[in-house]
């Protein structure tokens, strides 16, 4: 078998249609890069099971009976990685022309930076918020709240996201969504793993402020574009009634909890300078 220049690990949670699609994608755009593939799934169903038995035997594929969380499903994936470069991604991704070797030939180009990111896109093209400006307690507060609709709320939710940037050109950025980020895996190596304490959400804010702690870059790369379908589970119903009913919403207002408590409310400087 080949060594891989290129791990694609996949993060998968009850989507086998998108789960599908996303290793077509792959397949059909990864032009002519050594790689391997590997699918971590989450509380997997036998739809997923067969799925990979059936139409794709030649991934490594690694099914958990429970819902582990996304950061376990991660570092399940870097502990199975030969690639000299990881490229993690959700399920719910279906990868353009170009985007695999955009980012792998930046982090060839650029041996600072630790960390790429694509632009995220809608099916109908328009591209997501993905790359972000580190929290401040008040961030969430005014993301949660109807305070976001106040002047101050406005000016500081379009600061956190980044509304200055017009995401043309590469940039340096505090943090970008976990959903999809190709990685150098020497660094990961200095770095570590993403920490166990987060279940679900704020593991890739994380992940991104240990990499800068350790003189890695994150750049976000604009002219990489993958196609991601966006879930806003956490946001359902509206704020008040999903607190309580939205089980997601607990565990994203859990996350920030613990990420503020890590870091005793330290603020790192902002790092999304060009």
């Amino acid at each position: 078998m080949h060594t891989p220049l290129l791990t694609i690990a996949i993060q998968s949670y009850k989507s086998p249609d998108m789960l599908k699609l996303c290793i077509d994608s792959i397949v059909e755009t990864i032009d002519d890069i050594p790689y391997e593939i590997i699918v971590s799934d989450s509380q997997t169903e036998e739809d997923t099971e067969m799925l990979m038995r059936e139409e794709f035997p030649q991934v490594h594929f690694f099914p958990h009976k429970k819902n582990v969380g996304f950061g376990a499903l991660v570092n399940n994936s870097i502990a199975h990685t030969h690639g000299t470069f990881l490229f993690l991604l959700n399920a719910d991704v279906v990868v353009k022309k170009g985007a695999i070797i955009k980012m792998m030939s930046y982090l060839q180009e650029h041996e600072g930076v630790g960390m790429v990111g694509p632009q995220q896109q809608n099916f109908n093209g328009t591209p997501q918020s993905t790359c972000y400006r580190f929290y401040h307690p008040w961030t969430i507060l005014y993301r949660r709240t109807p305070l976001r609709h106040t002047k101050r709320g406005k000016q500081h939710l379009a600061w956190f996201l980044m509304e200055d940037y017009d995401q043309l050109q590469p940039r340096r950025v505090d943090w970008m969504m976990g959903s999809a980020l190709m990685v150098r895996v020497s660094a990961i190596d200095i770095v570590g793993l993403m920490d166990p304490r987060f279940f679900m959400y704020m593991e890739d804010v994380d992940w991104c402020r240990r990499f800068w702690e350790n003189g890695f870059s994150v750049v976000f790369l604009p002219q990489a574009k993958i196609y991601h379908y966006l879930g806003k589970g956490s946001a359902k119903n509206g704020l008040f009634r999903s607190i309580f009913s939205n089980k997601l919403t607990w565990i994203h207002i859990s996350s920030g909890i613990k990420y503020f408590v890590k870091y005793n409310g330290k603020s790192l400087p902002h790092y999304d300078i060009y």
